[in-house]
């Protein structure tokens, strides 16, 4: 059984000659998925995309993977510039088909509305007076139906110029719309006497804004009373020492600041996985190692999340391996089908006291430090 599955047609020959690439370069290594994942730092998961071309690696993947398997970095990231340009065009191509669809589902869409439906005229619905020369209605002239002028008639019935019973002419007067009209038959207004009180309207408008003004200079000086007092006590009031603030809270000491990524620290790391709680890749490294066999046992250390772990390569399908810190806190680690394991992690506040054993399917063991 291959050990990769066939790269699909319809990725760009650009991007899948350079998974190609990393995958010559996995085998060449030696190594296992996982075994890449925990050296570079990247998710087995995330690495199984990179290598199916389901994913464009990212180019701190790439750096992290040349040093792993001892590659010129500036080769493979020449490599990797050309396929990240031709991830993108694909993308670009994709989203130009995906909205062209849209398009057309909208133009779709919009047609089945059919067309545009007459609108009545404006002001003919509604109960809206009607049109000139409608039933009922009157002409620009303001004639009715009855032929009677109604654009110049008076209140009264009557229309300028027409005469009363008595045969005389009415003066024309327009119509009284309130007592400010003066005028030939309007009474003009009466005045106030020499020396009359004013009206009684006038004296409360008046007495009014005298109030008014009262009340903001009785507030002005209050507020400048209140800021004189401010300045010049300024402090308790007794012996014009400024007063004692609030006491200041005592310092609080917090754990110490974790990079982005890494997800515990000393005993919180203990049982947990390396690679899943961002310890491993550029956070790690081998402090000491073992040959036992054919199989290579290292122990592994992270500063940053002061723990420690053992992993085994070169392995056999039922091989073990072993960490544990001055006989403490040890952890196992079974090797499975890709022929290589690692243990979780168990506190290690400096790598001297960590040890990692293997104990082989044949029988063989053998453990970091020995002689």
């Amino acid at each position: 059984m291959p050990r990769w599955k066939a790269l699909s047609e319809e990725l760009d020959p650009q991007v899948r000659e350079f998974a190609g690439q990393l995958r010559r370069l996995v085998d060449r290594s030696r190594l296992s998925v996982a075994a890449v994942a925990d050296r570079t730092g990247y998710s087995k998961t995330s690495w199984e995309r990179y290598l199916n071309g389901r994913l464009l690696a990212p180019k701190g993947a790439i750096v992290a993977l040349a040093e792993v398997t001892g590659t010129n970095a500036g080769h493979l990231t020449t490599m990797w510039e050309l396929a990240e340009r031709a991830w993108s065009r694909s993308e670009m191509r994709h989203d130009m088909t995906m909205e062209a669809a849209r398009i057309s589902q909208a133009r779709a869409a919009l047609g089945e509305f059919g067309p545009p439906q007459a609108v009545a005229p404006a002001g003919r619905a509604g109960g809206l007076p009607p049109a000139p020369g409608e039933p009922g209605g009157r002409d620009v002239s303001g004639r009715d139906l009855g032929g009677l002028d109604l654009s110049r008639r008076e209140p009264g019935g009557r229309n300028p110029g027409d005469r009363d019973p008595g045969g005389r002419e009415q003066p024309q007067r327009p119509a009284p719309y309130g007592p400010t009209h003066s005028g030939p038959g309007y009474p003009a207004p009466p005045t106030p006497p020499p020396g009359a009180a004013p009206s009684p309207g006038h004296q409360g408008g008046g007495r009014h804004k005298v109030a008014m003004f009262l009340a903001g200079l009785v507030g002005a000086l209050l507020v400048i009373a209140a800021a004189v007092l401010l300045t010049d006590l300024g402090g308790d009031g007794t012996d014009g020492k400024p007063a004692a603030g609030p006491p200041s809270a005592a310092p609080t000491t917090s754990s110490p600041q974790l990079p982005a990524g890494v997800k515990c620290s000393g005993k919180g790391c203990t049982g947990q996985d390396p690679e899943a709680m961002g310890c491993g890749g550029e956070f790690a490294r081998t402090v000491s190692s073992a040959t036992v066999g054919k199989a290579l046992v290292e122990v592994r250390y992270s500063k940053t999340c002061q723990a420690a772990w053992a992993r085994i390569t070169q392995a056999a399908p039922g091989d073990t391996v072993r960490i544990s810190v001055a006989g403490k806190g040890a952890q196992n680690g079974l090797v499975d089908a890709d022929n290589d394991a690692y243990t979780p992690m168990t506190a290690a506040a400096a790598p001297a006291e960590s040890k990692a054993c293997a104990t082989l399917k044949t029988g063989v063991t053998g453990c970091t430090g020995q002689q």
